[in-house]
């Protein structure tokens, strides 16, 4: 019986978790976990700038991480970002510091993203995930809506509200009324209403709420004795009594309500409320898992080799009618001139054998822009792979996809903003190349190249005679030279040292 340790991190709106979780023959058994209440989405401001106290907030919690973290391998740990810094536009700055703060890479994921990682936390959760299920997370910035049924989601959705940013617009002082509360829930609804026929349409038979809004209601009703089981919606409305007879979050008395819930529990609150009213719902039952249980599942997958990113890359070929086999023959060209020119990238435990893999879905996907036009397909590539959902690949993922695509053809000045040392220029190079070698489409395998790196310049080493037979391809490669020359930088094509076939 094999058992090895992995983590994720789940940069939250309202808190920063941190769970460790043991594997043992395909399953994860959790470990430890820590809990920060960073609050990060309370200092957000409305031009949607992070203020320095929350950053500061974050970067002490992800320091505290990063001791827990020691001694995990790179491979084994994830660390995801949600709302808040899906919107705060100063993300950038603060993610580099909060990188150096953690140890490890932070990937910020799409709404639908996240809605996939919470249903496969909570289906792993479930003690009969073979029901069809609504499922309802409540976070910070936004909440996630999913019907699924096994471990597959059906339809997936998330909406900008949350339990942080409702209690700090409808209720910033405190104060509880029915004016304030009724603002809540009728703006909870009205985003609600947009998606809640569909999803009347498809269905459920069990509807489950997940993570920190629906855990503390479960815990307030059933404690109170407001309900006997999970969240109703008669427990709801009774609820709503006690808060108005309150008046003020200070004087508000519930057993099982915790101080770091306090702040967040009128947001939470009418938004769940909404839920209830526009799903037509009675009764909702509580998961644990949640988007970091569901990173942990999606980390074991990537560990085992069933990363979904294999499974989203050849979905998309299929989508996108791209030529299969012409895409194939350009990857294969391409992964060649990497491992030539980064030779550590063939052993799998290295930090470069990622960017091979990036090469390779970037070459496979390279084309599927000509399924809106052939003129400028490769922008049309870059913007798709942008902006589609991609299951498994995080923003980040998607937007190193879509530059490394973008400057597959044509002019590099398009990515001169790239920094000179990033890996990202040896992917272009090598796809490039690729591109450049199979234009024809004539069928031919592998060709006789090498690529070599001097400094930031690139030497193309090719068989005697090869080109001389090629001379589109030669004519192609002279004026690839002058694009690179644009950029700063040079590439030289030689048959042999010191002979250039190609000045």
């Amino acid at each position: 019986m094999t058992q090895e340790l992995i983590a994720a991190i789940d940069l939250g709106s309202n808190s920063f978790r941190l769970q460790v979780g043991r594997i043992v023959n395909d399953q994860i058994y959790p470990l430890d976990g820590i809990k920060e209440a960073v609050r990060l989405a309370a200092g957000l401001s409305p031009d949607k700038y992070l203020d320095a106290a929350a950053q500061k907030r974050g970067l002490t919690a992800l320091m505290r991480f990063n001791e827990r973290l020691r001694g995990f391998s790179p491979e084994s740990v994830r660390a995801v970002a949600t709302n808040t810094l899906r919107v705060a536009k100063n993300a950038p700055a603060f993610l580099v510091q909060a990188e150096a703060a953690l140890g490890v890479p932070i990937e910020v994921i799409a709404g639908r993203e996240e809605a996939r990682l919470i249903y496969v936390g909570v289906a792993h959760t479930l003690p009969d995930p073979h029901l069809q299920q609504l499922v309802v997370d409540i976070g910070g910035g936004s909440t996630e809506f999913i019907i699924g049924r096994s471990f597959e989601p059906i339809v997936l959705e998330s909406l900008y509200m949350g339990c942080v940013s409702y209690s700090l617009q409808y209720f910033p002082n405190g104060r509880i009324d029915k004016r304030s509360i009724k603002e809540a829930e009728m703006a909870a609804s009205r985003e609600i209403q947009a998606i809640s026929h569909a999803y009347r349409e498809v269905g459920w038979e069990v509807a489950v709420g997940s993570s920190g809004s629906a855990k503390a209601l479960v815990e307030i009703l059933e404690q109170n004795g407001l309900t006997e089981q999970g969240i109703t919606r008669d427990g709801l409305e009774r609820l709503r009594n006690i808060l108005l007879r309150a008046g003020s979050l200070d004087r508000v008395s519930l057993a099982g309500l915790r101080g770091d819930r306090l702040p967040v529990l009128l947001g939470g609150f009418a938004i769940m409320s909404a839920v209830f009213h526009e799903f037509g719902l009675e009764r909702m039952v509580f998961s644990e898992g949640a988007l970091r249980l569901g990173v942990l599942y999606d980390l074991l997958g990537r560990y085992h080799h069933h990363d979904l990113r294999d499974a989203t890359v050849s979905a998309f070929v299929v989508r996108y009618g791209a030529d299969r086999r012409h895409a194939a023959k350009v990857a294969d060209t391409a992964a060649h001139l990497f491992t030539s020119l980064v030779p550590e990238s063939a052993n799998e435990e290295s930090a470069a054998y990622q960017d091979l893999r990036f090469l390779r879905w970037a070459a496979t996907l390279h084309e599927i822009g000509i399924s809106v036009a052939h003129s400028s397909y490769h922008k049309h590539s870059a913007y798709i792979l942008a902006n589609a959902d991609m299951p498994g690949f995080s923003r980040m993922d998607q937007g190193r996809l879509a530059r490394v695509v973008l400057a597959h053809r044509g002019k590099l000045e398009r990515v001169s903003a790239l920094d000179p040392e990033s890996a990202d220029w040896l992917l272009i190079a090598c796809l490039r190349l690729a591109v450049i070698v199979h234009r024809a489409r004539d069928g031919r395998g592998i060709p006789p190249l090498e690529l070599l790196r001097d400094g930031r310049n690139f030497i193309v080493a090719a068989h005697d005679g090869w080109l001389r037979q090629l001379p589109l391809t030669a004519a192609a490669l002279d004026e690839e030279q002058r694009h690179w020359h644009s950029v700063g930088r040079s590439l030289v094509l030689r048959s042999e040292p010191g002979r250039i076939l190609v000045a």
